[in-house]
């Protein structure tokens, strides 16, 4: 029997048999790519003994459902995956969830999740290997991303691809597995565009192979490891369920067992036996395997002729040397404004830390002074592509980055997706979003957010600050840092009066910013914090400045209780639900904003101080 081939059905009847045995799973998508995974095997450059080691390929796929073939790959890799971890696919608790998550299973690089994010995440990870390149030469892995019809289809790889175009990021590999099958049926009954030519005029190298003959893969996949200075498409002609007896090609393998009758008959075939399960030929194993010990051989090469010492310098994350910015008391700055400093401060003493905007640096207040534009300093520049700026993100957090990423809060609606996959992984990274509610005035209701803070704070694992002012800015930064999941900031457009203490330890989420002698206790964040001590002040009322709610949210019922007292009455110009499990009344948001100057239209939706006193005394 041709090794090749006896390699390419193990990994066939592995993700076969995982996908029966769970009773639950995608098949079809892992048969049809075996054969350019075992060849994939010998060109790849992996560390599965070091899965951190800096200068490994870096290995995407991008369709996270088909988890039967990455975990297979894992496993015959050498990775800390076992046959007996296969065996509990998509069970609770176990190595091998139904779709690849960062920091459980050895070996993912990343968390895709939703079709797309992943084609874009390794638009970042090239961009993050771009950028390393050129301050140490010697990292000069690859970036490998495997993908399908569905991540071509939506939109976040449209831009994120036009970015690796545009930067010529030539380490990028994308194996597009075009098997014409989606969950309907044929691809073509919805999607029938010429992808040679996008590709060709977002600035790709695009080559053509067979992914069912050894010689044509191995030769694609060399001459796309010799650059040609371009990012490299593979358009890899695939039969879906290849080699599965009777259900070769057909849109049924995509999401559903195979059936035993078909597994049987498939390995009977094949020549493999159809009684056994999970049959892992020793020679095919010695063969796989040689992936890890080539890994080890190239580690060693590295670390000889590398700075290691440099580059482990370079990823340090040492915040007790940011000189951060003052504020004079009581002047009045946009809280996007001093954020503009902080990042600055921030980025002279961590130089892994990095970001750019979607097209509105000038008004995120996100350019870092004198440092250049990407590729060859930390001044990133999305245009207008908020998702895949968004999953870029995600990926410069993986490698290793401290990375922010800006745009206008009502906006944070089209990344969603991927700040979601970043507090689902956990990624310590920024979300700078200005213009932070309805005082953004003129743009009118389009611009205007109301529902996304409380949106944004529903989200698990995502701490949301929304400072007070510049000095509040600071010191929710130095919260921040130490916050090992995203972070955003939710920022003013308008000048807000600097109120609060340099000093205020924000590490729980809230603080008393002024007491009082009535029976009522104002709860505020952001804009309104201003407006809730003028009101205080007539009222003889206690302030509660609540920067973060999430870190709040957290904290045990006797530093909750301690700080109210009386009525509790929280004040945001947002829906603001979230406030009703410890407020009596929320003053906040029912309708969409209006068109009109900022101060107006604050007052028109009631955060006034003569309205607000008038509101709470009946």
């Amino acid at each position: 029997m041709n090794l090749r081939k006896k390699m390419a059905d193990t990994i066939r009847f592995l993700a076969a048999d995982m996908v029966q045995k769970a009773n639950s799973g995608h098949p079809g998508a892992a048969l049809g790519l075996a054969d350019i995974m075992t060849v994939f095997s010998e060109v790849v450059n992996i560390t599965p003994h070091n899965p951190e080691f800096v200068n490994r390929d870096r290995v995407v796929f991008s369709g996270g459902h088909a988890t039967p073939l990455i975990y297979s790959m894992l496993f015959l890799w050498g990775y800390d995956i076992t046959l007996d971890d296969l065996k509990n696919f998509r069970q609770l608790g176990s190595k091998t969830p139904g779709h690849p998550e960062f920091g459980h299973t050895p070996g993912i690089e990343v968390t895709t999740g939703p079709l797309g994010q992943g084609v874009a995440n390794a638009v970042g990870f090239a961009k993050a290997k771009k950028f390393m390149s050129l301050k140490f030469p010697e990292i000069n892995h690859k970036v490998w991303c495997f993908c399908g019809d569905g991540d071509l289809e939506e939109g976040i790889s449209y831009e994120a691809c036009s970015l690796a175009g545009k930067h010529k990021l030539e380490d990028l590999i994308i194996i597009y597995d075009s098997n014409n099958i989606s969950i309907e049926g044929e691809v073509s009954i919805a999607f029938d565009e010429d992808v040679q030519k996008r590709f060709e005029s977002q600035g790709f190298r695009v080559l053509e192979m067979n992914g069912h003959d050894y010689e044509d893969i191995e030769k694609k996949l060399n001459e796309a490891k010799n650059s040609d200075g371009r990012p490299t498409l593979i358009i890899a002609k695939t039969v879906i369920a290849r080699g599965a007896v009777g259900l070769e090609g057909s849109e049924k393998t995509h999401g559903a067992p195979l059936g035993e009758d078909v597994i049987k008959k498939s390995k009977e075939a094949a020549g493999f036996d159809p009684e056994k399960t999970f049959i892992v030929p020793e020679d095919v194993l010695v063969r796989f395997r040689c992936v890890k010990e080539r890994g080890e051989v190239i580690e060693a090469e590295f670390n000889k002729k590398a700075n290691a010492g440099e580059i482990k310098a370079f990823f340090e994350k040492d915040f007790s040397k940011i000189k951060w910015p003052e504020f004079e008391e009581g002047a009045s700055i946009a809280t996007r404004k001093s954020n503009g400093e902080i990042l600055n401060a921030i980025a002279k003493a961590v130089p892994s830390f990095l970001g750019g905007s979607a097209d509105l640096a000038p008004s995120n207040n996100t350019i870092l002074k004198d440092e250049d534009d990407f590729p060859h300093g930390r001044n990133l520049h999305y245009g207008i592509r908020e998702h895949a700026m968004a999953a870029i993100n995600n990926a410069f957090s993986a490698y290793g980055f401290l990375p922010y990423a800006a745009t206008f809060l009502v906006f944070s609606d089209y990344l969603r997706g991927a700040l979601r996959i970043a507090a689902l992984s956990s990624h310590k990274n920024y979300w700078i979003f200005t213009h932070d509610s309805i005082v953004v005035g003129e743009d009118g209701p389009t611009h205007q957010p109301v529902e996304h803070i409380t949106s944004l704070r529903a989200i698990p694992n995502l701490y949301v600050f929304r400072p007070a002012d510049a000095n509040e800015n600071v010191n929710a930064w130095k919260a921040a840092l130490d916050i090992d999941a995203p972070v955003v900031f939710a920022l003013s457009r308008q000048g807000l009066r600097n109120i609060s203490p340099k000093d205020a330890d924000l590490s729980k989420g809230a603080y008393i910013l002024r007491e009082g002698n009535s029976d009522i206790t104002l709860v505020a964040s952001g804009s309104e914090v201003n407006l809730a001590v003028d009101v205080a002040k007539r009222l003889d009322a206690r302030v509660v400045s609540v920067p973060c709610f999430d870190l709040f949210d957290e904290q045990d019922e006797e530093f909750k209780s301690s700080l109210f007292k009386g009525r509790v009455i929280a004040i945001e110009a947002n829906r603001a639900f979230e406030w009703y499990k410890y407020a009596d009344e929320v003053i906040g948001m029912n309708t969409f904003g209006a068109s009109g100057k900022g101060g107006d239209v604050y007052k028109h939706f009631g955060f006034d101080v003569d309205a607000i006193v008038e509101r709470i005394e009946k």
